[in-house]
């Protein structure tokens, strides 16, 4: 994608032009247990486009539809979109973004996590899913996680020693953290370990 964007700005001759962009929607079966999803990888390279300059992205594995890979709810992506280009182009105070990872720090047994566009940060409706954590092993389970002073702390009784975080990290995620603008957290991981769309073109 950054290859995309310098290409279309360079043809375009305008080296700031805006490029905003849709990260993957939920699709496909649910998966009871954490493990590997070559969605989730896309949706990670999209995310990490991010730091590309004057780009954005609008984040929709909450409003897919997992037995459609093109889903009909048009309007709110339209929406979501168009409050970045609000923000971004037109300098307009409107909230535009869920959390993004910014970075995660081990305490214990635990793993904190932080995040930009933190204000408000919250579970859509009380209790945090979506989260699993790992020891070295690189064995994920699903995790207990709550809210402390505007970062997420993450743990579980089975990895005593974790080293590595995952959110939203399957096709069809069912996460739910968001902050003041209601908007979903992009997912991520904290780890960077192999995967399975590594040297596949």
């Amino acid at each position: 994608m950054p290859l995309l964007i310098n290409d279309w700005r360079d043809k375009f001759k305008d080296k700031n032009l805006p490029f905003f962009f849709v990260q993957l929607a939920n699709y496909k079966e649910k998966k009871k247990q954490p493990g590997d999803s070559d969605w989730a990888e896309l949706r990670e390279a999209q995310f990490l486009t991010l730091k590309v300059p004057n780009t954005g992205m609008a984040v929709t594995t909450d409003i897919g539809n997992g037995e459609d890979i093109h889903p009909k709810n048009k309007q709110d992506v339209g929406g979501r979109l168009a409050n970045i280009a609000l923000a971004k182009v037109y300098n307009t105070k409107i909230d535009y973004s869920g959390p993004l990872y910014k970075s995660y720090k081990i305490e214990y047994n635990s793993i904190i996590l932080d995040f930009d566009f933190n204000t408000g940060i919250k579970a859509n409706d009380n209790i945090l899913k979506g989260f699993s954590i790992a020891g070295s092993d690189q064995k994920f389970y699903w995790a207990e996680a709550k809210i402390v002073d505007g970062k997420v702390v993450v743990y579980a009784q089975e990895v005593s020693n974790p080293v590595a975080v995952r959110y939203n990290w399957a096709d069809n995620p069912d996460g739910n953290l968001t902050n003041a603008s209601g908007l979903p957290a992009s997912s991520f991981r904290t780890d960077n370990w192999k995967g399975i769309t590594e040297g596949k073109k």
